[in-house]
């Protein structure tokens, strides 16, 4: 019987396996969170017409104050954005990957599972088209999913033998020199060993997520979304062997600033500075404990997706012929 058990759940797909992981068979999604981009025209229209097709199906919705202020006599729930967790059970961000960025790290540490319609650029990170709302919420709503778990990057300054949290990041944490335009000195460590002392711009410390994003333009490697590893990327490095390079995703990272007084690095969690390093300052970057929940709508695939938003070849031949 165990054995009977056990090869059914090898041949389970993939997707079914992830819904139930999530704690039980098909999550009853109720209460919806909506989270806007301020300032895209396309935005307002698109949740207006969310509203309508929730408001049908008779499910509660919270919109976060920043979106609430876009909609004109909405009649729905308010609450702040990093309260968003405490009121929803799913959370639909209509926006591009910047404002599923900025919401992220609101809602992973309570596990409430997001998902994303596109109203930005490339967005891998939210792949539902605005015309396809009713058509794939629905799916959701009813249960047709998947969910990938995204982890993110704990950040922590250390000056003087103090340590500062300095927040979370889903695509990168990187450190720069700011607004001037100057090389920057540092020294790299995983998990204390020393690895190189570099001149350059900085360095880009990325998650798969954010593989396909600014570490992207800088040269490095895309990484499937499900692989446990994090890319260091040097930003213009003053040195024709300095590459990409890989590491496990469980590496402690430790970035010493160059002792030069004249040198104020700024350090940034997905594009947001949240510290300005001094000399001999040390920067701590490792897996955060919890993920991200990312719902996809059924038929879901990250090379499609590369195909799409990247440019790359299709198929010469059909599967079929």
């Amino acid at each position: 019987m165990a054995h009977d058990i056990l090869i059914t759940l090898e041949r389970l797909d993939w997707r079914v396996l992830s819904i139930v992981v999530m704690g039980g068979y098909m999550p009853d999604f109720k209460r919806i969170g909506l989270v806007g981009r301020p300032g895209h025209s396309g935005v307002v229209e698109t949740l207006n017409r969310l509203l309508v097709f929730l408001r049908e199906k008779e499910l509660t919705i919270v919109l976060d104050n920043v979106t609430a202020g876009l909609i004109d006599g909405h009649g729905q729930q308010e609450c702040k954005r990093e309260e968003l967790s405490q009121y929803c059970d799913l959370v639909i961000v209509v926006g591009g990957d910047g404002s599923m960025l900025n919401v992220a790290k609101y809602i992973a540490s309570d596990q409430v599972p997001v998902i994303g319609i596109n109203r930005g650029s490339l967005g891998f990170l939210t792949d539902i088209l605005p015309d396809e709302i009713e058509a794939r919420v629905g799916d959701v709503l009813s249960g047709s999913y998947s969910v990938e778990s995204r982890f993110l990057l704990d950040v922590t300054a250390r000056r003087n033998g103090s340590e500062q949290y300095l927040g979370s990041a889903l695509n990168d944490v990187v450190l720069h020199p700011g607004k001037a335009a100057q090389m920057i000195e540092f020294e790299l460590f995983i998990d204390g060993e020393f690895v190189y002392s570099q001149e350059s711009d900085g360095l880009i410390v990325a998650t798969p997520t954010g593989s396909t994003a600014y570490a992207l333009s800088a040269g490095g490697p895309i990484m499937h979304p499900g692989l446990n590893a994090v890319v260091l990327v040097p930003m213009y490095p003053h040195s024709l062997n300095s590459r990409p390079i890989v590491v496990d995703g469980d590496s402690e990272i430790r970035i010493v600033v160059s002792a030069k007084e004249s040198l104020q690095p700024q350090l940034s969690c997905d594009g947001e500075v949240r510290y300005t390093a001094s000399a001999g300052d040390e920067i701590l970057v490792s897996k955060k404990t919890v993920t991200l929940q990312l719902i996809h709508p059924p038929q879901h695939n990250f090379y499609q997706a590369c195909r799409s938003k990247l440019g790359w070849g299709n198929r010469l031949v059909r599967a079929d012929d």
